[in-house]
């Protein structure tokens, strides 16, 4: 059996629900959507409206922030004075996109701004000190800070005595003490009255901006949709109004940087949809920022000029292409890493080689594979420093797990699923065992599988493209509303086989009697075999609907999938009898001695013998959740024994022999006929030294003869002395099936026959058949 990598939990369809059903119709809605919504609590009229039909009336007032009165009025004054201000932003796309809002509000009033978004490698992430020093050198009188700033303590502090205020934008988490900023703007200010929690930074740069110009600045939403996407906040709420408004804004969008960037990335903006901005346009901002200088991302977002907008869009272009190459070099090396330490709890990868911009994208791709916490760091001889970015799963906090070690870091921050840490060399030890000790003892160990929200299971027949369609009525899709996630059963797969660059991907039909459904595996390529011998599958996915060439066709993004009862796996062939299991927990059986060295440098406690195997033996061997099938059994009682008391559910099937029968065959009457007259003609013969001789002149093979003379010697036929076979005169006349030595080959090549040449399907049934006995 195979499990699923997620624990499933599947949506129960309340009575409740049809409550929805007047007020969907009321709305031109499908009513079929009723308990989807009100799973997701979307269930009174008021929240149905809102989020079937969003307005810019949905959006809270800014005021309800804590110090936007104050932050205005100060940003005011620094307008009506000429004094110079800077955005001081963040370099990823929430950043860039806060930074243009922000830039743009403020030069719209009259004001004389400025921006900087500092450098991953040379500044790090939020205020730095040298930065401001800089600036204020420069006469910058106002400091506004957007994406960041709540835990910028030193530089803001120094800013502060230096007579220079600094406003404070962010919507990261807060730090115990707040730095001693002119003012903090942020939706869960512990004084605010803000009743929505989760804005991006580029939300709450716009509620800024809005509060500043007196009106709602509508062409400013397009940034708030990918801002707000591209940082994975929650898409409910005031922020599904925000992007689902954005993106209609994205469509006829104005900006030529942003009609550019949709170019060169081939994609049309007037279908602009959340996967627009979440894998296309997104990636492309974050990429400049994780290579480099963020700024060209303000630029172009902002430019009036063709000319520059299209050289801007080419270079970022270039530099997400860039990304790519080292976030697969480095994903491939993590992941070899990954599986060296599957049994910690949290897991450390360390490498110099990686670059630091792309660690976090590693991190959430080994994430997704391992299940558990990852922090992949980044190590500098120099410093004698690591650095990197951390990511979670569901379960467990990475921001106040790290917070247990806050004492040994040189810096951290970020959230419940996301972190970035700087810590000594010398300190790795240490943290890794404190996490480790902090995780055991709250109790967090005990299952770290992300649970799946499964919304409802369906029949293959049921599923077509204007069902499909149906549901793009609940998007944009994104953190805390995704696409919702289906339970579908395969009768059987069809068509299967990889796809991609390397055969990355996977790509099936799934069938029952009355329907097929096409469906993509993306990164499962190497678990072709999980699908090809797999039985009574179930997948877990999203559908969407695959078009080419007018053809509008449904197909299951698969997401987890689980196989009931027994797996046999054919690996027979293979050069080692090493595999690829998914547990630590493996066993190698062995049927003939003889075989042994093959498993010689596997652990002894892991290797078992057939003949071996008693009460005891088969509990421990039990224990086990795979087992490697190491060479062919040859007695049938035997492996009728072992094969009925296995209760794995997962098997190998290596099956190496050192002497093939079933190829060879048996003798035919003619040959055991030759080997007779010429035994009558010879009657006494050396066969220590003649068996050659014998097998070139009787045109058999010299194994054959050797197994046909031991045939004979065991049925009477001729005695064999000191080597010297001599023939028995007048020997009782015996059928050659009496003999044991022939009884024994013949059933060896019956097992082999089963073994080693019958197709997988058919040695899994007859194991089968035995644990049914």
């Amino acid at each position: 059996m195979k499990e699923s990598q997620y624990i499933w939990r599947e949506q129960k369809v309340s009575d409740d629900a049809n409550q929805l059903v007047s007020e969907l119709e009321k709305l031109n809605q499908p009513k079929e959507l009723a308990p989807f919504l009100w799973n997701r609590n979307i269930q009174k009229s008021e929240e149905l409206r809102s989020f079937f039909q969003p307005s810019v009336e949905d959006f809270h007032d800014p005021y309800l922030m804590y110090d936007m009165e104050k932050v205005i009025d100060r940003i005011q004054r620094a307008v009506e004075a000429g004094e110079r201000i800077l955005v001081y932003g963040d370099y990823d796309a929430d950043g860039i996109t806060s930074t243009t809002v922000m830039k743009e509000a403020i030069e719209l009033i009259g004001g004389d701004v400025t921006y900087y978004l500092p450098n991953r490698f040379n500044d790090g992430y939020g205020p730095n000190l040298e930065v401001y020093k800089r600036f204020i050198e420069e006469r910058i009188e106002l400091i506004v800070t957007v994406d960041n700033g709540v835990s910028g303590h030193e530089a803001i502090t120094y800013a502060m005595s230096q007579g220079i205020d600094v406003i404070v934008t962010d919507h990261h988490e807060l730090p115990e003490e707040l730095p001693n900023a002119f003012a903090i703007v942020h939706p869960r200010h512990p004084k605010g009255e803000y009743p929505f929690n989760d804005l991006a930074g580029v939300g709450v740069a716009f509620k800024v901006a809005t509060a500043l110009l007196g009106e709602i600045p509508i062409e400013s939403l397009d940034l708030v949709a990918i801002g707000t996407i591209a940082d994975l906040v929650s898409l409910t709420g005031e922020n599904r109004s925000l992007v689902k408004i954005g993106l209609e804004m994205m469509k006829q969008t104005e900006r030529i940087g942003l009609q550019m960037l949709a170019s060169v990335a081939q994609v049309d903006l007037r279908d602009a949809t959340e996967e627009t901005i979440g894998f296309t346009l997104g990636p492309r901002l974050n990429a400049i920022g994780r290579l480099g200088d963020a700024s060209p991302g303000v630029e172009l977002l902002s430019t009036f000029d063709e000319e520059e907008a299209s050289r801007l869009a080419s270079f970022i272009q270039e530099k997400n292409s860039e990304r790519q190459l080292i976030v697969k070099k480095a994903t491939e090396e993590a992941l070899v890493m990954a599986e060296e330490q599957a049994q910690e709890p949290i897991l450390f990868l360390i490498s110099k080689e990686w670059h630091e911009g792309v660690l976090g994208i590693v991190a959430s791709q080994i994430v997704s594979k391992v299940g558990k916490p990852v922090i992949v760091l980044t190590y500098d001889e120099t410093t004698n420093r690591l650095k990197g970015s951390g990511r979670s799963i569901q379960g467990i906090d990475l921001f106040k797990t790290l917070s247990q070690v806050k004492s040994e870091l040189i810096s951290f921050g970020g959230h419940h699923m996301a972190a970035g840490l700087t810590f000594d060399y010398d300190k790795l030890e240490t943290i890794k065992q404190s996490l480790a000790n902090y995780l055991e003892v709250s109790g967090l160990l005990v299952n770290t599988k992300e649970e799946l929200i499964i919304d409802s299971q369906l029949s293959i027949e049921d599923i077509s493209v204007e069902y499909i369609d149906m549901f793009k009525r609940l998007a944009p899709f994104g953190t805390d509303n995704p696409s919702p996630y289906f339970l579908v059963q395969s009768e059987e797969i069809a068509q299967l086989k990889q796809i991609g660059a390397d055969n990355t991907h996977l790509k099936c039909q799934l069938r029952n009697d009355k329907a097929s459904l096409d469906c993509i595996a993306f990164n499962r390529g190497s678990e072709i075999a999980e699908f090809t011998q797999g039985e009574a599958i179930r997948f877990v996915g999203q559908l969407s609907i695959n078009e080419w060439n007018g053809l509008r066709k449904p197909q299951l993004m698969l997401t987890d999938y689980e196989v009931d009862g027994f797996q046999l796996f054919d690996i027979r062939g293979k050069k080692s009898v090493d595999t690829k299991p998914t547990s630590d927990k493996v066993a190698y059986l062995v049927f003939n001695d003889e075989s042994l060295p093959i498993v010689e440098t596997k652990p002894e406690q892991d290797v078992f013998v057939a003949s071996l195997l008693d009460k005891e033996k088969y509990l421990e061997f039990n224990q086990y959740e795979e087992v490697v099938i190491v060479d062919c059994p040859y007695e049938l009682s035997q492996a009728k024994e072992v094969f009925s008391k296995l209760t794995i559910k997962r098997l190998f099937f290596f099956v190496q022999v050192k002497e093939e029968h079933y190829l060879t065959g048996l003798p035919s009457r003619e040959q055991f006929g030759k080997l007779f007259k010429f035994i009558a003609t010879f009657p006494s013969l050396d066969v220590r030294y003649k068996l050659g001789d014998m097998a070139n002149y009787l045109k058999i093979e010299k194994k054959l003869l050797i197994f046909m003379i031991n045939v004979f010697f065991d049925l009477g036929f001729v005695t064999i002395e000191n080597g010297l076979m001599a023939k028995v005169e007048k020997p009782e006349s015996k059928p050659l099936q009496e003999s044991k030595v022939y009884q024994e080959y013949q059933q060896k090549i019956e097992m082999e026959k089963l073994f080693l040449y019958s197709d997988i399907k058919e040695i899994k049934q007859w194991i089968l058949q035995q644990e049914e006995v």
